[in-house]
């Protein structure tokens, strides 16, 4: 097993890329590690499509730049600054389109949403083990409809984002990341000695919190860091997360997103915190606790949320259940995600 914590802390925005091939067999390799990676309830539903020939990038591109082209910016833009933005981009080895389905339930919508966000993290972090770097690209020019006629988006579905990959000479310097315990808020006492019961043992929120210090090197849009923790132990809020859950965990950990008014951030950042959780799943599993990440109606409920403190500008994206009873051994394993790749 991949250490995660380290990879997590190491891996970078890559975004230049030398000339050196990538195999496309790796990528479909990494592609199903990536999924087998993701533990969901249900079936979300996403697919992704591969560019990586020449004629394929090529195609690409030239939707990707046709918005800006229109634009008045892109009117100013002299042809050679056209024509070098266009093979630098060509240039890079291989391009996968993110795609998640929607769905008339919001919350299946986020779900699915949810899942391709994981999926890309994963597939960020196989990458990086392999000498590969990867820039998540969710520009605004991508909205244009040559660009998506030309990816086939088809209705009712939600762009996620391209991860350029490619090979590197050199990766950037790493930049701060705010620790947890500065976004940390206890509902139910026992938030700093105590932590939630794991199979009879005993997890102090201490380590919950260094657990959270790997998992906030997510990738997130000018590093704004836009999430926020609730530890429920005790208290009206714990209660009415037991009744929920049947009194199945002793302690639980809300995930906040915070949420811009521009639509593009929002998305952006929902997707941040979205690879934030999955890196603490990874870190959770590899320290064999149990952690159950759910996505309840209740959270679309503002009256239901006020007593949790959640802000006018905030919404919760997930809540993990911590240290309740772990799967028994006998039981199914959850069934993986269904790859669904095709080509450009």
């Amino acid at each position: 097993m991949l250490d995660f914590s380290q990879t997590i802390r190491e891996r970078r925005t890559i975004r230049r890329f030398n000339a050196t091939p990538v195999e496309p067999e790796l990528l479909i390799y990494l592609l199903n590690g990536a999924a087998s990676l993701y533990e969901a309830e249900g079936t979300p539903r996403w697919r992704c499509i591969y560019a990586g020939t020449p004629e394929s990038r090529q195609r690409l591109v030239e939707s990707m730049i046709a918005k800006m082209k229109e634009s008045k910016l892109g009117k100013l833009l002299p042809v050679k600054m056209i024509d070098f933005l266009t093979k630098r981009i060509t240039d890079i080895p291989a391009h996968l389109i993110f795609i998640a389905e929607s769905a008339a339930n919001r919350r299946q919508s986020d779900e699915n949403y949810a899942a391709v966000c994981s999926v890309m993290q994963n597939f960020q972090l196989l990458g990086w083990e392999r000498g590969l770097g990867m820039l998540w690209d969710t520009d605004p020019m991508f909205q244009s409809e040559s660009f998506l006629a030309e990816i086939g988006l088809r209705e009712g579905e939600r762009l996620a984002g391209i991860l350029h990959a490619g090979y590197f000479d050199k990766a950037p310097r790493s930049r701060r990341r705010t620790p947890a315990k500065q976004k940390w808020t206890t509902i139910g006492g026992g938030g700093e000695p105590d932590g939630p019961q794991l199979d009879n043992v005993r997890i102090p929120a201490q380590s919950i919190l260094e657990m959270l210090n790997d998992a906030v090197w997510a990738p997130n849009d000018g590093l704004r860091e836009p999430w926020r923790f609730i530890y429920v132990t005790g208290g009206e809020a714990a209660g009415k997360l037991r009744v929920s859950y049947g009194d199945a965990s002793p302690a639980f950990l809300l995930i906040v997103a915070k949420e811009e008014a521009d639509p593009h951030k929002q998305e952006e950042d929902y997707a941040a915190v979205c690879c934030l959780i999955q890196n603490f799943q990874l870190l959770a599993k590899s320290k064999h606790w149990h952690v159950r990440r759910t996505v309840p109606e209740w959270i679309y409920d503002r009256e239901w949320c006020k007593p949790f403190g959640i802000r006018p500008q905030e919404r919760i994206v997930a809540v993990l259940e911590l240290g309740g009873d772990a799967p028994s051994s006998e039981s199914a394993p959850a069934a993986p995600l269904l790859l669904n790749i095709s080509h450009l």
